[in-house]
């Protein structure tokens, strides 16, 4: 266990420092912290082969890149398979490289794939708007932030005031979200799946995808 918790612990400073591209791993990792089994510290050691054979990747920020703050948030339905919640996953570029990134369980077990996908959207905006104040702070104009989700029918609820009947069982915490579109703070579009740049922080994913996901995240 004390091993486990060492090599987790590195993966961990890792994937909050420089590796969002093993963000989920890591979270889910942590789950079995408690009683890791041998399987979890051979999956632990996988993680950490991956990092000695891509050791050179880092996220590479780009002096001539612009300032525009952009964001992809998503979530894997029912995923996990213990607790039957969903992971919430998001990512923020500054320019040409991330700068902001998550992958956590939610609170809540979902009754739907767009109720996952409204939650990780009320997460996404929490961490936008923090991201926009220190933004602010530091001299740059971030103006609306926009997030970008591939779930039509959670966009259809963020953009329509109107509770319908599949929504108005969600907690009011996660309706703030309407407020800050409204206000102008952020801004909710669709992306196509295949270009969510996010879809690494909810699950695992095949290695394309995994490629595609990091060269959005600016690594090289």
């Amino acid at each position: 266990k004390t091993t486990y918790m060492g090599n987790h612990g590195s993966l961990h400073y890792a994937s909050l420092c420089t590796r969002p591209d093993i963000a989920y791993a890591t979270g889910a990792l942590a789950r079995y912290s408690a009683a890791p089994t041998e399987q979890h510290m051979r999956l632990a050691l996988g993680v950490l082969q991956y990092l000695y054979t891509t050791k050179t990747n880092g996220i590479k920020y780009s002096s001539n890149g612009s300032l525009k703050l952009q964001a992809w948030c998503d979530a894997d339905y029912g995923g996990d398979m213990d607790t039957r919640r969903s992971t919430t996953g998001f990512v923020a570029t500054l320019g040409s490289g991330a700068v902001l990134w998550g992958s956590r369980l939610q609170k809540t077990v979902a009754a739907s794939t767009a109720e996952a996908e409204y939650i990780a959207a009320s997460h996404c905006t929490r961490d936008m708007l923090w991201l926009r104040t220190l933004l602010v702070e530091l001299g740059v104009n971030a103006g609306t932030i926009d997030i970008k989700t591939d779930n039509q029918a959670a966009l259809a609820i963020i953009k329509n005031p109107v509770l319908s009947m599949r929504s108005k069982h969600i907690d009011i915490a996660y309706h703030f979200t309407r407020e800050r579109v409204a206000s102008g703070e952020v801004a909710f579009t669709y992306c196509a799946t295949a270009n969510m740049v996010a879809d690494s922080l909810t699950k695992a994913v095949p290695l394309d995808k995994h490629k595609i996901c990091c060269k959005g995240m600016g690594m090289r």
